[in-house]
């Protein structure tokens, strides 16, 4: 172990992805407190640092720890995974104060497995297409990888949470489309889908649709999408979409430079996002566009896009195939929160809970995202191929044929 690290390109250190990283959880602490007020924002801002502080650690750890040995035991996490986002239906599982069950409860410590099975699912999916890269023109493959896919995406909605399977499906796709798999059976899974998938957006805005009789898509869910699509039939009194109308309010009353600047976010001051309920987490967003107003948006959304193209540059230069589906499965899973909260925050997409990455209030959240990040530091550094022993896979943009790949999981 202490030689392999020796042989790490340290040079290579996204020091500069650190950082950012640091500075998004830092505004996240501070937002996190504005957003609970006298009652809850000191300990909100505690949580926050507590997590920025595991996270680091965390991060320290996974960029010395060589993830070829980590992928080594892909099935033990991925059964793990299985199991702990199933016992959220036993009596470990917890509400926690909604109307869904993503929780496990052990004393006082409660962790939403869903978050930590995205992070095992890239795993998975990447050794998978290691292991199956001379078969990728074989439909079997994406049988397979779709068969992994679809088990944890079954045991999340179940809790309900459609945002995190939407995630998990997201990324299997991106995965699936950046491995290599053929064309013609991409274009004919596209052919086959595209059609399929409008026929069911339809479909499930029918009242009395199998997937509501089965409680597959819940009732809540059919009133949200309902009255996003149709706000003046099925939300005229504004019920429905109350957070994100008045979410919309707050990030207005924010206008160019943001109310913070203007009073220095003194006790007292009238803020609209008070009104948004869950604004320290899924509705973070309007906390920071009424107080930093849109140039703090812009900043922030830069800082995000320099973390989503950090991790897309760590894949493209890493030095094995195995290296580049995991960074480009962490750097799609970061890409789709981050729009999917912003666009549900902001009225552009039906309402449904997605936290924020390194900046929404929960513990779950800031580890998940901080294991993405100690992955994408330890890709970045590792060495240039080599014969005498690691990991190696010549050809790294996936034209080689089987015999030519090397899997030597030693460290």
């Amino acid at each position: 172990m202490i030689n392999k690290i020796k042989q790490y390109d340290w040079k290579k250190y996204n020091y500069s992805l650190l950082v950012v990283v640091i500075l998004l959880c830092l505004l996240s602490a501070f937002t996190v407190k504005l957003a609970g007020g006298e009652e809850d924002g000191t300990r909100f801002m505690q949580n926050q640092l507590m997590g920025m502080g595991l996270g680091i650690i965390i991060v320290a750890i996974l960029s010395v720890f060589d993830y070829h040995f980590i992928c080594k035991f892909t099935i033990l996490y991925y059964l793990v995974g299985l199991l702990i986002t199933a016992a959220t239906h036993t009596s470990l599982g917890t509400n926690n104060n909604t109307d869904a069950y993503r929780w496990i409860e052990l004393g006082p410590i409660t962790f939403q497995p869903s978050e930590l099975m995205k992070i095992i699912l890239i795993l998975t999916l990447a050794t998978v297409f290691v292991k199956l890269r001379n078969r990728l023109n074989h439909f079997s493959t994406l049988v397979i990888v779709g068969a992994l896919t679809i088990v944890p995406v079954f045991l999340i909605l179940s809790q309900p949470d459609l945002s995190t399977s939407l995630v998990v499906l997201v990324v299997m796709v991106v995965m699936v489309v950046v491995a290599g798999v053929s064309y013609k059976i991409l274009g004919s899974v596209l052919a086959v889908g595209l059609p399929l998938g409008l026929v069911m957006f339809w479909y499930i805005q029918q009242p009395n649709n199998f997937f509501l009789e089965k409680e597959i898509l819940k009732p809540y869910h059919f009133r949200r999408i309902m009255g996003w699509l149709y706000p003046d039939v099925y939300d005229p009194t504004g019920d429905i979409n109350y957070q994100q109308v008045h979410s919309v309010r707050a990030i207005a009353a924010g206008e160019l430079s943001g109310k913070l600047l203007q009073d220095g976010g003194g006790e007292g001051a009238s803020r609209a996002y008070t009104s948004v309920s869950v604004n320290e987490s899924d509705f973070v967003w309007s906390v920071i566009g009424e107080e930093f107003g849109f140039l703090g948006c812009c900043l922030i959304l830069f800082l995000f896009a320099f973390i989503v193209f950090k991790c897309f540059m760590v894949a493209k230069q890493s030095q094995d195939y195995l290296g580049r589906m995991i960074a480009v499965g962490v750097a799609s899973m970061y890409m789709f929160q981050i729009f999917i909260n912003i666009c549900v925050v902001t009225l552009l997409l039906p309402n449904t809970g997605l936290p924020l990455p390194f900046i929404s209030n929960g513990l779950s959240s800031m580890l998940s995202s901080m294991i993405g990040i100690g992955l994408i530091m330890n890709i970045s550094i590792q060495p240039a191929k080599s014969s005498k022993g690691g990991f190696s896979m010549r050809n790294v943009n996936g034209n080689a044929p089987a015999s030519n790949i090397d899997l030597d999981l030693e460290l």
